[in-house]
């Protein structure tokens, strides 16, 4: 009979298995649609077909190419209602944008739990003294902080 030594079994969740459960398809269009009114080639096209209408509805082409005479009442709420969905596609992309920050967040923290437990296990099967590792610690973060304050004092010789 063979013994092999037993494994702990790690749970790492894997972000992108976390954030493919929280996604059905109306985030998947609705991110294609942000991701697309994201770019230049919508800008495009949206000065083409204004310019197309407005070229026929000022009678460029004849009366009988003007739908929407001036001031083009039908353009106006077009474009108004576009405006009303496209904003809330880029709300909806930025929910699900939060959404992935936090599971992010939630996954560093618990990675953050993990290495702390493992260093404090590791630390006493060493003999290392956690009260002075911690002292150290709190002066390279204090250090840090100030540094990021602008108000660090310039390092001392030692």
């Amino acid at each position: 009979m063979s013994t092999s030594p037993k494994r702990p079994a790690l749970r790492i969740a894997n972000e992108q298995d976390v954030l493919a459960q929280l996604r059905g398809t109306q985030d998947r269009i609705a991110d294609a649609i942000t991701a697309f009114a994201g770019t230049m080639t919508f800008v495009y096209l949206h000065a083409l077909w204004f310019a197309v209408w407005i070229v026929c509805n000022e009678g460029v082409f004849g009366d009988g190419a003007i739908w929407d005479p001036f001031p083009f009442g039908l353009l106006t709420m077009i474009v108004s209602l576009e405006a009303i969905f496209l904003s809330t596609f880029v709300m909806v992309s930025q929910n699900r944008q939060a959404a992935r920050e936090n599971v992010r967040a939630d996954l560093d923290f618990e990675t953050n739990v993990r290495s702390e437990v493992w260093s404090i296990h590791m630390g006493r099967a060493l003999g290392v003294d956690p009260a002075e590792v911690e002292r150290h610690v709190q002066e390279l973060l204090a250090e840090n902080r100030a540094r990021m304050n602008g108000t660090a004092q310039p390092p001392q010789e030692t």
